[in-house]
């Protein structure tokens, strides 16, 4: 099996990375928030993204496999932890994301066209993509590739483009439910929207078993994609707010009604009808690739819990590529979450998992010592933890206080995992018996 080298792990993080979160975020905190603390929620969700992945280096460079926050809860904290980060990861952390995508794909599609609801559409890319990847790992990992270098031209020039095109003036816009003061709580609470959007900066760590040195490529494939994705995601947020006006945002805000998002909105000030029409395709394909990643390496935690006898056996991994049951699988809970959810509460509730149990997951760096895990993590790792895990408690703390549908999305997750973990062990322990 080839194994990921530094830029193909990079690849891995830029194209899991860059997805609907970016591109429609914005119209709905422009109405709680002028530019200038858009601005700065962005600049905070990059330091607590750059935490994240000081605290998960030090991790990975002790545990060098497959499985992302499910192996490495099972093995520093307890495995129920792990199990629930692993059904997480199945209902939300890879499912709710593809979800997303796929509904953001539908709606930039009848943009351009009459198409069917964007569900439909969504629902048409998910089983597409699946297929690709279920019965042609290698030329899916090779459009891949190919997707990443697209994507990343493509939003280079967007923003080139609109630098030169559009407003680059401070904007002085007020929002309409605007606050006295500095808007901190505002900021705080979208943090989800920009977690949301950040998410995928930990890719690589799914597939740590399948990189040539884990230790060292693995942060070095985090660090160089989040850097990469948060210059892109400033730029391109300083062109929305400064080309951005609250009662074109409300569009966005109604985006369940209206089906339009911000990108194309902003495109179609700066460029006209046609280039608003241009720079739809670029982002369907753009979404193509994001939901692509997440086929590629959501298995791989399935697989992993397969292989510890948390999952059937159906689900493990054989000869290095995740077995046709474990694509399908997360297929259809996408397919499911897709026509069962509306795209705010899809986005709601996958951050405040991915916010969770990256952060139990940074809690675990400082078990390594008691468990004999070398190498040791460094003082920087273990401050950068420290920083990230008090960032995500207050980021949780001040989002759930409002909001049900995370709530919601935890008592399914913990339900679900509480009773097949507990008809696994009792399946495992009448095994031992016979």
């Amino acid at each position: 099996m080839k194994k990921h080298t530094i830029l193909s792990g990079t690849g891995l993080v830029v194209a899991n990375m860059i997805g609907v979160g970016v591109l429609v975020s914005t119209g709905y905190m422009a109405q709680d928030m002028a530019a200038e603390p858009i601005l700065i929620a962005w600049l905070l969700g990059t330091v607590v993204a750059i935490c994240g992945v000081m605290a998960y280096s030090g991790v990975v460079a002790a545990i060098r496999e497959s499985g992302g926050e499910y192996r490495f809860l099972s093995d520093l904290m307890h495995p129920f932890l792990g199990y629930v980060a692993g059904w997480g990861s199945l209902v939300l952390g890879f499912s709710a994301a593809i979800a997303v995508d796929a509904h953001a794909i539908g709606s930039f599609l009848n943009t351009l066209v009459d198409g069917p609801e964007p569900r439909v559409s969504g629902a048409i890319v998910i089983v597409t993509i699946t297929l690709l990847h279920a019965f042609n790992t290698n030329l899916a990992h090779r459009g891949q590739n190919l997707l990443v270098g697209f994507k990343l031209s493509f939003l280079l020039l967007f923003v080139l483009l609109a630098l030169t095109l559009g407003n680059n003036a401070m904007p002085v816009w007020s929002p309409p439910n605007q606050v006295e003061g500095f808007p901190w709580i505002k900021v705080i609470e979208n943090q989800f929207w920009i977690a949301f959007a950040f998410s995928g900066w930990n890719a690589a760590v799914y597939t740590a078993g399948e990189f040539r040195n884990p230790g060292r490529d693995v942060p070095r494939s985090m660090m160089t994609g989040l850097v990469i994705v948060a210059i892109l995601y400033l730029a391109i947020n300083w062109v929305f707010v400064a080309n951005l006006t609250p009662a074109d945002a409300v569009v966005v805000f109604n985006y369940e009604e209206t089906r339009i998002t911000l990108a194309h909105l902003i495109a179609n000030d700066i460029f006209g009808q046609h280039g608003a029409k241009m720079v739809s395709i670029l982002v369907i394909i753009a979404f193509i690739s994001a939901i692509s990643a997440m086929m590629m390496i959501g298995p791989r935690v399935y697989a992993a819990m397969a292989n510890d006898g948390y999952l059937p056996e159906m689900f493990r991994l054989r000869d290095g590529k995740p077995p046709l049951n474990a694509t399908l699988l997360q297929a259809a809970v996408s397919l499911l979450l897709l026509f069962s959810h509306s795209l705010r509460e899809a986005v709601l509730a996958a951050s405040a998992f991915l916010l969770l149990f990256t952060a139990l997951t940074a809690a675990s760096l400082f078990r390594l010592r008691r468990y004999g895990r070398e190498p040791y993590p460094s003082r920087l790792q273990l401050i950068s933890s420290a920083l990230f895990i008090l960032a995500v408690t207050v980021i949780l703390a001040v989002g759930l206080e409002t909001a049900t549908v995370q709530w919601y999305a935890f008592g399914v997750v913990l339900v679900l995992a509480i009773f097949t973990y507990l008809f696994t062990l009792f399946i495992k322990r009448s095994r031992e018996v016979e």
